[in-house]
């Protein structure tokens, strides 16, 4: 075939590519993309219970603008609570905008952003996860971690680990094949941009060298990445002799799958929008079970300093005597957001600790994929909706008062034992963080619907 032939096919065939990428293989990938942030959350957040990593206090303050690798050098053994933390912690937050804020079409994703997403999928290499002296600093640390997480696990903590490793496995080497679809897209389309507006532009029978070629690209091109192992290709496929078999070869491996007939309209379902935002809720259930003992020991604080010689000595008998604890009443203050008003209330303490407790142990069962996932999936797009949004305004209440007693037992405290007051700020910033997530997850869920109402309305139905 000859060049000119050659470039008009080629473009045919990118238009072609490009199409089928965006609606066949890029949902695929972010769909792998959240089975492995989502499997990696399982593994971070055992580490941090079984307090293995130290919790980064800034992790919800942490501002993603680009996907970037997080440190990959080493440290000493001393520091792997600290360095695991704060790395796995910039990990986490990578991957919560990957799957949540970027946008991932064909062209947004040019070879170098393919570059990094692929260094950032390998960060830790799930693969061949073990302890070893082949492994990098990361993965050799992090295995070590999961090891000693394992050690005295109950049977459904095991069972939760080990399948969130094996998905990791999986969707490693899933997000990896799609990938490379793109980057093999990407790789030609470059080439054809270089054909188009600059190789065009040299006479015919004269070849190009390198140095002139990558001049003119950054004059027509400005800012765009150069590749200079794809302008050797260019010159192999246009100026050697064997360049008319190369160029065979590349269309024929180019060639883009054709889309499987349908033969009906299948029923369109918003369910996996509703799923996602449950089980960004769910992931709230360690933190409220880290907020509990603080609550419990800051208002032991206040109790020990306000009760006298006697009302301990009725406690303690009390306690022997297993009667139920008296009930705390706190004069709570906080910020109505609906009317810009300060409210004052009385707050059940008593009742609101064991509401928060209720309301982890049924977040866990949500958080957890594999046991939630099929029976959420056979729930009725209005009933997901309702839950959603029923777990939506409790969190919001909940995150509302816990704030406003972080503040009361900072204030209420004698000054020789605000030292000893346990903040939360950084559980209430996770918080915060879910919430937002499940909203997001709430809104696209509208606005699909009502897109899809409106498109009934004016009868359009494929």
């Amino acid at each position: 075939m000859e060049i000119t032939e050659y470039r008009a096919k080629m473009a045919e065939l990118l238009n072609t590519r490009a199409n089928y990428l965006e609606k066949e293989e890029l949902p695929k990938l972010k769909e792998e993309f959240r089975v492995f942030h989502n499997s990696f959350y399982s593994v971070y957040s055992l580490l941090l219970k079984r307090k293995l990593i130290r919790e980064d206090p800034y992790k919800g303050e942490a501002k993603v603008a680009d996907i970037e690798i997080p440190d990959t050098s080493n440290f000493p053994e001393t520091e792997r609570a600290d360095q695991m933390g704060l790395r796995l912690a910039n990990f986490d937050n990578q991957l919560d905008f990957l799957v949540n804020f970027y946008q991932l079409s064909v062209d947004n994703l040019g070879l170098d952003k393919i570059k990094r997403i692929l260094g950032l999928i390998r960060y830790i290499d799930w693969g061949h996860f073990a302890a070893d002296a082949s492994s990098t600093c990361n993965t050799n640390a992090a295995a070590e971690l999961v090891n000693q997480a394992k050690t005295q696990a109950d049977p459904l903590t095991m069972s939760i680990l080990g399948e969130s490793l094996s998905n990791l496995g999986k969707s490693t080497g899933a997000i990896m094949t799609l990938l490379k679809g793109v980057s093999d897209y990407d790789r030609e389309a470059f080439k054809s941009e270089l054909r188009e507006k600059v190789i065009s532009g040299f006479p015919s029978g004269e070849t190009p060298q390198l140095a002139t070629i990558k001049k003119k690209f950054a004059a027509s091109s400005p800012g765009k990445p150069f590749y200079a192992e794809l302008v050797d290709e260019v010159l192999r496929e246009d100026y050697t002799k064997d360049g008319a078999a190369i160029r065979d070869k590349i269309l024929k491996n180019f060639d883009t799958p054709a889309a499987k007939p349908k033969n009906s309209k299948p029923q369109v379902s918003f369910k996996s929008f509703l799923i996602e935002g449950l089980f960004a809720v769910g992931g709230i259930s360690s933190t409220l079970s880290e907020i509990l003992p603080k609550l419990d020991e800051n208002g032991e604080i206040l109790d020990n300093k306000r009760k006298n010689f006697w009302q301990k000595i009725k406690n303690v008998l009390s306690k022997m005597l297993n009667k139920e604890p008296e009930t705390a009443i706190y004069d709570i203050e906080y910020v109505d957001i609906t009317k810009g008003v300060q409210v004052k209330e009385k707050l059940n303490v008593t009742t609101f600790r064991a509401e928060l407790d209720r309301k982890a142990k049924i977040l866990f069962n949500v958080s957890t994929k594999g046991m939630a996932v099929s029976k959420l999936e056979g729930m009725e797009e209005t009933q997901l909706l309702g839950l959603l949004e029923k777990n939506i305004r409790d969190i919001q209440t909940m995150h509302k008062l816990l704030g406003a007693l972080d503040e009361y037992f900072k204030a209420a405290a004698d000054k020789e034992d605000r030292g000893k007051i346990k903040g939360i700020k950084p559980e209430l910033a996770t918080m915060k963080n879910a919430l937002v997530k499940a909203n997001q997850k709430r809104y696209e869920y509208n606005a699909q619907k009502e897109e899809e109402e409106q498109f009934k309305k004016l009868g359009i139905t494929s």
